[in-house]
């Protein structure tokens, strides 16, 4: 069965209403860390032979990821097309998500710490796991590529 991106974001967003993890709020600290402390180092550790680091990415990966972001991946629902935390789903959540155009967030965040959250979820938002259950591992990273083209800076 086939649902749209617009019917995954009204039903990401019914769910959080209805768990009661809503009610509409920006980003709280767009800089703190959302990997536990004891697991930091190692997330930080984690990288992919897919590219050096995010920001030297291929065009082709980049492309790659914002597919998954908007697509498969149903990152757009709650982070936005432009990747600002201002999706359809991201309106009610509080805190709200990521806002991927920060660029001291990105500064301050390692690539794999993006790829512990994007595995186990984010502890006190609504970020849910993604791998293994929507995206794969390599997808993951292309994401992320994705995610640090939205740095303008």
């Amino acid at each position: 069965m086939k649902f749209s991106m617009k019917v995954l974001g009204m039903a990401t967003a019914a769910m959080f209403l209805t768990t009661g993890l809503a009610i509409a709020g920006p980003e709280k600290d767009p800089e703190k860390a959302r990997v536990p402390a004891d697991q930091r180092a190692a997330a930080k550790k984690d990288k992919t032979d897919l590219y050096k680091k995010a920001e030297d990415a291929s065009p082709e990966i980049i492309a790659e990821g914002k597919a998954i972001f908007e697509g498969k991946g149903t990152c757009v629902n709650c982070h936005g097309k432009d990747g600002d935390g201002n999706g359809p789903a991201g309106k009610v959540l509080n805190p709200g998500p990521r806002d991927f155009t920060n660029c001291k967030f990105h500064k301050k965040r390692k690539d794999g710490e993006l790829m512990w959250v994007i595995k186990n979820g984010s502890p006190g938002t609504g970020m849910v796991p993604l791998i293994p259950a929507t995206i794969s591992e390599e997808e993951g990273w292309k994401v992320i590529a994705y995610e640090r083209s939205f740095c303008k800076d």
